[in-house]
């Protein structure tokens, strides 16, 4: 149990550079929503979907890679070395045809000359800390991780409200200032933090002897690039609905679906934060005798909090709608809020399942089974959402989601089996869709009723696992 207890204090750890930082992002919502009508925020949307998407592309898996190798190579520096020339070479060569090609290339994704110039800006930064991220991450400094992820996002919000509030109420002079087109200086206070993180990555782009290996360059690929078309896919599960609305239906539908859509930002944070606790735990842990039981315990807590999150985000919607999205025009929406959140609490459940095939090498596995997620959110959206309008892209993201993590969980018993505890998992997983659903359907605006349902849940759970949760909190 005292590697429970450790891995629960990394990854809370870890929690708080998610958490942090993305609450602090939580606070630009309101912002946002209020400076920018939903056509705008819509092209908001429509300038990350693309980042995502071009993420995946300059990264090629080499993150899972890297923790892959480097846990269980005795030439780290090597490992460290070749990932980072790797991706500093790639991201170069990115580079050259978008500076000889600009106009006819940012003509190509739809995007504005100077909003396509400043993605490009951040995509190509954002690639070249990843290796440093990772090495902070798989040597265990969680609280360097922090600080610098933190500095971040501070610098990103306070020229958020430089630009969007201060300057407009003050009155300040600024350069060419637009006040017609707020949504560039979103673009360019993320430029900025890219290149503050930069600055506090880079004195550990030489952490090692710069050399680069071949033969490790190869493995690395071949591990990697199934991730990373399973990454591409992972992005298509989540903004194909937010690019195909605004063609069928219009930007202002887009623009408050996707307002609504940050709502779920909690369960979000949640699994982003277990993923990077867990996964150079999984790695470091994989040789140890109870791996695999250390494994379904996480896995049973896991949907223990994803579950209790779910419940308590959907007792008290209307008081999280009215704190996050205050511009009463986005509310058109807020149905697809509690299918949502459960879509992301599956999903988190298929990221926890997913480690049998990363473990296993098998990482084909994983670009399969998130190419099946895409294609059902493709096909779910494509046909539906002209039926039954933008409820259709939140049931296709459950649905895909849903799907992938059956899928995995059935492969991972054949390849891999860890010994989950499927009737107390399925019992939560079930017990907080019912209460969730009494909470939404029948007590919507009865925080009392609200209360009580998000204390059956907890009373339930307690009464279920005090025993083990006093053995992992009393091992040292």
């Amino acid at each position: 149990m005292g590697t429970l207890k450790k891995f629960f204090k990394d990854t809370i750890i870890y929690g708080l550079a998610t958490v942090l930082p993305r609450l602090m992002n939580f606070i630009l919502v309101p912002l946002h929503t209020d400076k920018l009508d939903t056509s705008s925020y819509s092209d908001n949307t429509t300038f990350y979907i693309y980042a995502a998407f071009f993420n995946v592309l300059l990264t090629y898996g080499m993150e899972t890679a890297f923790f892959r190798f480097f846990s269980k190579s005795d030439e780290k520096g090597k490992i460290f070395s070749t990932v980072f020339i790797s991706l500093v070479t790639s991201t170069v060569l990115f580079l050259l045809p978008i500076i000889w090609f600009n106009e006819q290339l940012a003509s190509m994704v739809n995007l504005d000359p100077t909003y396509f110039n400043l993605l490009v800006g951040v995509l190509s930064l954002d690639a070249l800390v990843v290796a440093p991220f990772a090495y902070l991450r798989a040597t265990g400094r969680p609280i360097k991780f922090t600080a610098i992820k933190l500095s971040n996002i501070i610098v990103y919000v306070l020229l958020n409200f430089f630009f969007l509030w201060a300057i407009p109420k003050f009155g300040i002079q600024f350069p060419d200032y637009d006040n017609n087109n707020l949504v560039k200086y979103i673009f360019i206070s993320n430029l900025a933090a890219s290149i503050v993180t930069l600055l506090l990555l880079s004195p550990y782009f030489f952490r090692t002897k710069i050399q680069f290996s071949f033969s490790i360059f190869k493995q690395l690929t071949s591990y990697g690039w199934p991730i990373m078309i399973a990454g591409l896919a992972y992005v298509i599960n989540e903004n194909f609905d937010k690019w195909l609305l605004p063609n069928i239906l219009g930007k202002d539908i887009n623009g408050a679906y996707s307002g609504c859509y940050k709502i779920a930002v909690f369960m979000t944070i949640f699994i982003q934060a277990f993923r990077l606790g867990a996964e150079p735990f999984f790695f470091n842990h994989a040789k140890e005798k109870n791996a695999k039981a250390t494994y379904a315990t996480i896995m049973k807590y896991f949907v223990i909090c994803g579950s209790f999150m779910l419940v308590g985000i959907v007792a008290y919607l209307n008081i999280f709608k009215e704190l996050i999205v205050r511009d009463a025009s986005y509310w058109v929406a807020i149905e697809i809020v509690p299918i949502v959140l459960l879509a992301n609490l599956c999903l988190g459940i298929y990221f926890n399942l997913a480690i049998w095939y990363k473990l296993t090498d098998k990482t084909r596995f994983g670009m399969y089974i998130s190419i099946i997620g895409a294609f059902i959110t493709i096909v779910f959206n494509y046909f539906m959402i002209e039926k039954i309008g933008f409820m259709a892209s939140a049931w296709a993201t459950l649905t895909a989601y849903s799907c992938m993590m059956v899928i995995s969980y059935l492969l991972g018993k054949k390849h891999y089996p860890v010994p989950y505890d499927i009737l107390k998992i399925g019992s939560y997983l079930i017990l907080a869709i019912v209460l969730s659903a009494l909470s939404y359907y029948r007590f919507n605006t009865n925080y009392y009723m609200g209360t009580v349902i998000v204390l059956v849940f907890l009373g339930i759970v307690y009464f279920s696992e005090k025993n083990e949760i006093k053995r992992i909190l009393n091992n040292k």
